[in-house]
């Protein structure tokens, strides 16, 4: 079987089906793995460490669980992707796309069923790279993916505004877009000033080091800046500390969750969104770093890897691992040589837990909620959307289908319904993009509109029609084509069918070939069929388009050849 992705260093094919399951990290490994490459992965993961850091954390929270589980995830998760990954420069960790529904589990099965979720779906991205499903994973519409990431960016900055505005809420925060604003704006009076200061101030931040120094690390700048600023002021805004306690310094053991039976069946459904998310969002991840770097990452390697990170992640207590577009960006830039830097990333995280898991106590939530929102804000693309836009009203239709599914009814359904009409306009157009051509003369009232006739041959035999189709050969074409052969068929003596610049047939297509040979048959006219490629032609007989049905001739001039013989 051959793949897309290709050994490591430059575009092709894996020459063996052992390549597609290789993990990046032996490629790099068998080049020749030197001090310098050490030293420049060493840099890199401390630079993602320092990125993922207050990310992780702030994820964690947003997503109903304790930092410490965030951190938990990047480490564990983090490490066992780069270990066993496709990709020579993903990131893994807990991803901001995946708050909504971490949030939606732990609200209806609580930690232990977020905990048993994840184990779950790793064990499905572990079966779909072993049956290489990941190529087809990569075929989500681009309308699609542009639309579910704004639209979890919207949920994200939403999430937020609690601790934005530092808001009380008489009770638990609801989960659903409406009614979560309801019960903020119900709430809007318990607003305090001194958590939307310090959340400002750590936006503004955030902005000013990414305009101005823009190689230093931006978030973790904000957040010690947001830190200090709410400790020496005595600031009352509520802190990691005050609302989870202190962070453990140590990894836990690892341990199993409950996995009876009926837990099992109730979390089926997020596993099955969990896999189906990481899936996408770990593979897109994985094709920006091959944008940036000239790389190809083995997809069905990295889906594998995945699901193993998942469930380690479980193991010690983490929840949801994926490659995450932004820290492997930030990875490339780093100066990363291969999948070390993103162990190195997990060490460094590991290293701070042991050294300094105290102070992550006294950060403002305000300032978590500034660095998410800035991350929320990032999410939606501005410019992809216009362009979506201005593009054409199918791929709109996709776009704002997509992201309103996402942000009022979930997710799951967002991607299946975006996928099903990403489907069906690309269906419609190939359906218009295949055309009939004829080189005899014809009259062209009789060919429908949306078919596109050719110069007509004015010397050729009044008794001959030749017709050349051009496209893709498929149900959604079938109809109009079919009615162009329906129409010609019992018009001339002999009928030439030219296939040679047909991309691919399908049953339909063959169906089609069958009933209008049939046809000509009956009224008495020659059918011979040109330029069919070999599987095409295996298609066509197993739908009894054989002879003396019809006549196969290799080329277009040997079709015209056999005429003239038998003119003679």
């Amino acid at each position: 079987m051959t793949s897309l992705t290709g050994a490591d260093g430059a575009p092709g094919p894996d020459r063996t089906a052992g390549n597609l399951f290789t993990p990046k990290l032996l490629t790099v490994l068998r080049e020749g793995y030197g001090a310098v490459n050490l030293r420049a992965d060493m840099v890199a993961g401390l630079t993602v460490a320092i990125v993922a850091l207050p990310l992780s954390m702030a994820i964690a929270i947003a997503s109903g669980v304790g930092p410490e589980r965030g951190l938990y995830t990047a480490i564990v998760g983090g490490f066992l992707v780069s270990l066993l990954g496709g990709s020579r420069f993903q990131i893994g960790g807990p991803a901001g796309a995946f708050i909504v529904l971490v949030a939606a589990t732990v609200s209806r099965h609580g930690v232990d069923g977020l905990i048993l979720a994840t184990m779950m779906s790793g064990v499905l991205m572990m079966l779909a790279g072993w049956l290489r499903l990941g190529t087809y994973i990569k075929f989500i519409p681009y309308p699609v993916t542009v639309g579910f990431t704004a639209g979890i960016g919207v949920i994200i900055f939403a999430s937020q505004l609690r601790h934005l505005f530092g808001l009380t809420l008489p009770g638990r925060e609801p989960g659903p877009f409406v009614e979560k604003l309801q019960a903020l704006a119900a709430a809007s009076g318990t607003l305090n000033p001194a958590a939307v200061a310090i959340a400002t101030l750590t936006v503004a931040l955030i902005w000013a080091v990414k305009r101005f120094r823009p190689n230093w690390p931006s978030l973790l700048v904000a957040v010690v800046a947001g830190t200090v600023a709410a400790w020496a002021l005595g600031l009352d805004v509520q802190t990691i500390g005050t609302m989870f306690g202190s962070i453990p310094r140590t990894l836990p053991a690892p341990a199993l969750p409950d996995a009876s039976w009926d837990k099992v069946v109730a979390v089926a459904p997020d596993a099955l969104s969990f896999a189906l998310l990481g899936a996408i969002e770990s593979l897109l991840s994985a094709v920006v770093a091959d944008g940036m770097t000239g790389r190809r990452h083995r997809s069905n390697c990295e889906l594998v890897a995945q699901g193993v990170a998942n469930i380690g992640s479980a193991l010690f207590g983490g929840f949801c691992v994926t490659g995450t577009i932004a820290r492997t960006a930030t990875n490339v830039r780093a100066g990363a040589h291969g999948p070390v830097s993103g162990m190195m990333h997990a060490v460094c995280l590991a290293l701070f837990m042991a050294v300094a898991a105290p102070l992550a106590s006294y950060i403002p939530l305000a300032t978590l909620a500034g660095v998410l929102a800035v991350v929320a804000w990032n999410m939606v693309e501005k410019h992809a959307i216009a362009a979506l836009m201005r593009s054409s009203r199918g791929d709109a239709a996709v776009l704002a289908v997509t992201l309103l599914l996402t942000v009022f009814r979930d997710l799951t359904e967002a991607i299946v319904v975006g996928f099903a009409l990403g489907a069906i306009l690309f269906i419609d157009r190939m359906g218009r993009a295949v055309s009939v051509e004829t080189h005899k003369p014809f009259s062209t009232e009789d060919v429908p509109d949306e078919l596109h006739p050719g110069e007509v041959d004015r010397g050729a035999d009044p008794d001959t029609v030749i017709y050349q189709i051009s496209g893709a050969f498929f149900f959604g074409a079938a109809s109009t084509v079919g009615s162009v052969l329906d129409r010609i068929a019992d018009q001339r003596q002999n009928f030439v069918l030219d296939c040679s610049k047909v991309a691919l047939f399908d049953s339909t297509a063959a169906n089609v070939i069958e009933a209008a040979a049939r046809k000509a048959s009956r009224s008495g006219v020659r059918f011979i069929l040109s330029g069919v490629p070999g599987d095409a032609r295996k298609l066509l007989e197993t739908h009894d388009v054989t002879p003396p049905l019809v006549e196969y001739a290799a080329t277009l001039d040997e079709a015209r050849a056999a005429l003239r013989l038998a003119q003679k």
